[in-house]
């Protein structure tokens, strides 16, 4: 069983150094964190009363760990879920905020089981994602990077500049589609001709 930290430093792992894609809204990235989230906690790393680029530039390995911790695993309450789901569910909090959280929410709400679909982890959630593990114990982590993978492709579909996180130029699977899968078992990954299948109208 993995605890938090060995969690976090895989997804800095997946994450990666130093990026800023003009096509990613979260700009100026490193290891998963994204300027947005340096300005917001006031990380002023090189002390020149402003957080840009630079400040991204500097940041460590080991904070960067430190952060996803504190602010995307404990303060949204992920640790109060069930344990088998803090991987999956942290990992794409760091990735994509409290929709990690409604995608939750909305395939407890799949299931039958109520529960507000607002993006916050509070008892309520808490107490229905239990019941649905309790229901479905070898399924639920399945369904939910399944759900994960679905939001993804979504996404694309919506936003053209998006397409190449979820599909590579040679048509495979892109980072967002093989992240997702990396929770889901085996026996549930596309095959690559039916991701092909999925991305056939993109442009």
């Amino acid at each position: 069983m993995q605890n938090v930290t060995e969690i976090a430093n895989e997804i800095v792992s997946r994450e990666g150094g130093y990026v800023n894609d003009p096509d990613d809204p979260g700009g100026a990235t490193k290891y998963g964190v994204t300027i947005h989230t340096m300005r917001r906690l006031g990380l002023d790393l090189t002390q020149d009363d402003q957080v840009d680029a630079a400040d991204v530039r500097v940041l460590t390995r080991a904070h960067a760990v430190s952060i996803f911790v504190e602010h995307y695993f404990r303060k949204p309450g992920i640790d109060k879920l069930p344990q088998p789901l803090h991987a999956t569910v942290f990992d794409m909090y760091v990735n994509a905020g409290a929709h990690a959280v409604k995608i939750l929410q909305r395939l407890l709400s799949d299931m039958r089981i109520a529960v507000t679909v607002d993006g916050v982890i509070g008892p309520q959630t808490v107490s229905a994602t239990q019941r649905a593990l309790e229901a479905a114990p070898d399924h639920l982590v399945d369904a939910y990077g399944i759900a994960r993978r679905n939001y993804y492709y979504t996404l694309a579909d919506r936003r053209a500049a998006s397409r190449k996180y979820a599909r590579r130029r040679d048509g495979g699977k892109g980072g967002w589609i093989t992240r997702a899968e990396a929770f889901i078992a085996a026996r549930y990954h596309l095959t690559e001709a039916e991701h092909r299948q999925r991305t056939a109208t993109w442009a």
